[in-house]
């Protein structure tokens, strides 16, 4: 009997290691790094002032509720996840971030984060891309315990991964404040020169952990934003320092990840052109059914671009008709436009190749 009840057990130890690596071979995993643009809960398990843990974010999420994204609804990550045909990856530090839900990949962003670890200190305890990097570490531990060693190593190879910083270098640090510590200590062009560095040295720390396939978005507009129109522009117009600032950096993240693609000897990183993404919509926002690319959605003061979005800001009835959702980040509806860019855009917007490329090519190989 205690043997017929061991072989039952070591059974189902067996059948359930079998469906993870079914699992596994089925689904490509997804890892996402970064800010607010991408994080879909972490700040959630944090004491942080950087969260959207409350109504209205997640309105038009299938829910109805908060789910700590950014948005009214889904966000790029999700929407890249539905391209593939699979759940969403769960926050890093989700509790429910398990067995094979781990095989999916996992989500270890966090809202006010930078390249640079002085960014978002305002925010207090957030996951810096230090930190996110140290959680890659353990989640391929954690990947090992479940499919062994060699199953791990291939599974972050196959990994597709999306990193996206550089915009709070700028917003919530630089320009914070008039005399800010950086821009006493760099002209702009000086300090674009350091966060590339700096950025440069984080993409190869994550090659050299395993990822081998990451999409790397540039900033978007940073000075046609609600929150630096409200701040900056006296008749709607984007900040030229700020979209100075964006001009600078975005053709020399190209070009590092160009040298950076020569140096490891692949197409391993991709260029995201997501400021040209954002300026389609921003310079013609009709064409693309928005009312307006000005206004956020939910905020208050001069172009719902002061504060935080809250149960007891101005809300828009209809998203869609919104490019911005709050007054930094993208409505759904907006962030769609963006993701079928990095899907089937041309080489002005995704750099060497597409996300469609990209999935074309590796099922091949």
């Amino acid at each position: 009997m205690k043997n017929s009840v061991a072989n039952v057990a070591l059974l189902g130890v067996c059948l359930q290691m079998m469906s993870l690596l079914v699992l596994q071979a089925n689904a490509r995993a997804f890892l996402v790094f970064g800010d607010s643009l991408v994080d879909n809960g972490n700040n959630d398990f944090l004491v942080t002032t950087a969260r959207a843990d409350n109504y209205p974010y997640g309105i038009d999420f299938p829910t109805h509720l908060p789910t700590g994204r950014f948005s009214n609804g889904l966000n790029i990550p999700d929407l890249i996840s539905e391209h593939l045909g699979q759940a969403s990856p769960l926050p890093y530090l989700s509790p429910m971030l398990k067995k094979d839900k781990l095989l999916i990949g996992a989500n270890f962003a966090s809202a006010g984060i930078g390249i640079l670890n002085d960014t978002g200190i305002q925010f207090l305890n957030i996951i810096r891309i230090t930190k996110q990097l140290e959680y890659l570490e353990q989640y391929k531990v954690r990947v090992s315990g479940l499919v062994g060693e060699e199953e791990m190593e291939r599974l972050v190879n196959g990994a597709l991964v999306l990193i996206t910083l550089g915009g709070n270098d700028f917003v919530n640090n630089y320009y914070l404040v008039p005399f800010s510590a950086r821009s006493r200590q760099f002209s702009l062009p000086d300090y674009v020169v350091y966060v590339v560095s700096e950025y440069r040295k984080v993409l190869r720390k994550m090659y050299d952990l395993g990822a081998r396939r990451v999409l790397v978005t540039g900033t978007g507009p940073m000075g046609c934003v609600p929150a630096e129109l409200a701040q900056r522009s006296r008749g709607g117009e984007c900040s030229t320092e700020l979209q100075r600032a964006a001009s600078l950096f975005n053709p020399q993240l190209v070009q590092m990840i160009n040298d950076l693609n020569n140096e490891v000897g692949s197409s391993a990183f991709i260029a995201a052109n997501t400021q040209q993404m954002h300026m389609d919509f921003i310079s013609d926002p009709q064409a693309y059914g928005f009312v307006t690319s000005k206004v956020a959605c939910c905020g208050q003061g001069p172009y719902n671009g002061i504060g935080l979005c809250t149960a007891l800001s101005n809300l828009c009835p209809n998203r869609d008709l919104f490019a911005f959702w709050d007054p930094f980040h993208p409505s759904e509806k907006a962030s769609r436009i963006i993701a079928q860019q990095i899907l089937n855009g041309s080489p002005e917007y995704m750099h060497p190749m597409n996300l469609s490329t990209i999935l074309t090519l590796d099922s091949t190989t």
